[in-house]
């Protein structure tokens, strides 16, 4: 009994300082790009969000809350290989509040949105799980060909600047080894060697079957997407998500005067050095705005403008996750009360 109670405080701390840590890792990036903005900078700032159109948020809203049903709508086609086909609703509802949660803790909202709808459909919670990371991986399938076009498309600019972002070497100017690479790639075989002699060994075991069982349930939802009956839709889908998001970069151009001229190929620029940001710090704050503003100069913007308009994309994310992830985790069960 002490020792459950000790493993679940231990849980608890360590899910809070993985909070504090991207928390202040974000607050730390918010201070260090506005630290160097001058008097005369925070007054551009200010003359350039005064005269904002903020209307162009129902139109970004609307284009974000559709991303957002599609994503759902590819994840239930994603689950009809296991035998499942939840509610659109609650499969919405669903991936909702799982974004709502990723912007207190990272992570937590895969793993919430999994078990939410693992608890109102009768799905194992484990087989969810692997159509997450299945999804996750089609998302990172989508980035990289959104900067390959990027690259493709402007190789004197975003070609150039990819290449110092991502291809700086390391220590003193020396590259990567071959020895550690064969290292880290012996160690990885080595794990999953040993992971599976003692899955297959010790399987009478109750924890090790109860470990191999999640696996499993994690294995068939992650190659669930081989079986996909409607792959047409699926890509279609998958297609639809990312224009959603260029969409709402681009129209987030037209708030600003001094970013109204921009067009397609800086859109596809933000949308692929923005999704980074994203992923780099807890709901992307700091991280977003920083590679916003990064990418806008290489197109002459100037960065404290730059660096406005970086908020101004993550204020209209974030409100749509805020906002809609609050009504979703207050229908959800309302929807489900005869469950």
């Amino acid at each position: 009994m002490i020792s459950e109670i000790v493993a679940r405080m231990q849980k608890r701390l360590l899910t809070i300082l993985q909070y504090l840590f991207f928390l202040a890792l974000g607050i730390f990036l918010v201070w260090w790009s506005a630290r160097n903005i001058d008097e005369q900078g925070w007054m551009d700032i200010r003359n350039s969000l005064k005269d904002a159109r903020y209307w162009l948020m129902i139109p970004v809203t609307i284009v974000l809350i559709l991303s957002h049903w599609l994503r759902a709508l590819r994840w239930r086609i994603m689950m009809e290989p296991l035998g499942y086909q939840p509610k659109k609703s609650n499969t919405y509802f669903a991936v909702m509040i799982g974004y709502l949660a990723n912007l207190a803790v990272p992570r937590l909202g895969e793993v919430l949105k999994c078990t939410l709808l693992a608890r109102y459909e009768k799905i194992p919670a484990e087989k969810l799980v692997g159509t997450m990371i299945a999804e996750r991986a089609v998302d990172v399938i989508c980035l990289v060909i959104v900067f390959a076009l990027a690259i493709i498309l402007q190789t004197d600019i975003i070609g150039e600047y990819t290449h110092r972002l991502f291809m700086r070497r390391v220590g003193n100017g020396e590259d990567i080894s071959w020895y550690i690479i064969i290292i880290f790639l012996t160690a990885i075989i080595a794990f999953l060697i040993a992971t599976w002699y003692i899955l297959k060994k010790f399987s009478h075991i109750t924890i090790i079957h109860n470990l191999k069982k999640i696996l499993k349930g994690v294995w068939q939802g992650l190659i669930s997407i081989r079986y996909i009956k409607h792959k047409r839709l699926f890509f279609i889908y998958s297609t639809a998500i990312w224009l959603m998001y260029y969409a709402a970069s681009y129209i987030g151009f037209y708030a600003l005067a001094e970013t109204s001229h921009y067009g397609f190929k800086e859109a596809l620029s933000v949308l692929a050095f923005g999704s980074i940001g994203m992923i780099m710090t807890q709901g992307g704050i700091g991280a977003y705005q920083i590679l916003v503003q990064k990418t806008m100069l290489l197109y002459g913007l100037n960065a404290n403008i730059g660096w406005a308009f970086g908020w101004i994309l993550w204020v209209a994310q974030t409100f749509v996750i805020l906002l809609f992830g609050l009504i979703s985790f207050v229908l959800m069960p309302w929807f489900n009360k005869k469950k």
